[in-house]
């Protein structure tokens, strides 16, 4: 009688781990599931697009730009965010850099000190003129030469 839409649930399968005493300085390219407890200084990117998963624990770190289907975030990111799926940023999150994101879930506690797009919304955001088009001293210059 009543039908519920299955919701479109992230792969929670994971493949690798990189753990709490491990620190990486370089990037990564991964397919599938990954799991980051530790600390990454270098970009993270999914060969996978489309299925790739990625997890930062509470305790990970991440200064580098991530480029992934779904994003899981509860730790500190240090760069730019592309979710070309899903981000969910649970209440320990802070992300210090822009984020791109199709579809999102945040918890209350995250942050996000940048700026935050969605992914359809891009075009059109560049077409957008700010509020405050001057300064008030460029404001006051105009006066003046009228």
């Amino acid at each position: 009688m009543f039908s519920k839409k299955k919701k479109n649930k992230v792969n929670n399968h994971i493949d690798t781990l990189i753990g709490t005493n491990t620190q990486i300085n370089g990037d990564i390219n991964f397919a599938g599931g990954l799991r980051i407890d530790g600390y990454v200084n270098g970009n993270i990117v999914a060969d996978d697009e489309e299925h790739s998963t990625l997890v930062l624990s509470n305790e990970g770190h991440i200064e580098g730009k991530i480029q992934v289907a779904n994003v899981i975030i509860n730790g500190t990111v240090k760069g730019p965010i592309i979710a070309t799926k899903y981000l969910e940023l649970k209440a320990n999150a802070q992300v210090h850099g822009d984020v791109l994101y199709d579809v999102i879930e945040m918890q209350l506690g995250a942050t996000v000190d940048g700026k935050m797009l969605r992914k359809d919304k891009t075009i059109q955001s560049e077409k957008m003129t700010p509020l405050i088009s001057a300064t008030p001293d460029q404001q006051t210059k105009k006066g003046d030469d009228e």
